[in-house]
């Protein structure tokens, strides 16, 4: 079987709703059939990764710490638009996760070494 390059690009926001959720169980689901995974954060979905989340407080699910679990399941390539960071007013180093920034002129290329885009 031919292993394929899956991207998840990830634009929402979360605890919006169990649409991060669902996103999440695929996204540990493809990475049990051994397949290379990696998330791209962009538009309101960078705030997926902001440090010092409580979701807790508002009664939703605490989705980063699945996120921080994505190690465990060997799915380290974690993209992050630059400019969506600048437009929500965040940097680096508010982002729970070690990430690589990406450039918004660059992500048509980043696309392009993937297999399949969900």
């Amino acid at each position: 079987m031919r292993v394929k390059k899956f991207l998840f690009v990830m634009s929402a926001a979360p605890h919006h709703g169990v649409h991060l959720q669902e996103k999440l169980d695929i996204i540990l689901t493809t990475a049990a059939f051994e397949q290379k995974l990696a998330l791209l954060f962009l538009d309101d979905g960078v705030h997926q990764l902001k440090k010092n989340q409580q979701p807790e407080k508002q009664g939703l699910k605490d989705t980063l710490c699945i996120l921080n679990a994505l190690e465990m399941y060997d799915i380290n390539a974690l993209y992050v638009e630059l400019e969506s960071l600048q437009e929500r007013g965040l940097k680096p180093s508010d982002l729970n996760l070690p990430t690589d920034l990406v450039e918004r002129i660059k992500i048509n290329e980043l696309m392009k070494t993937f297999d399949i885009i969900l």
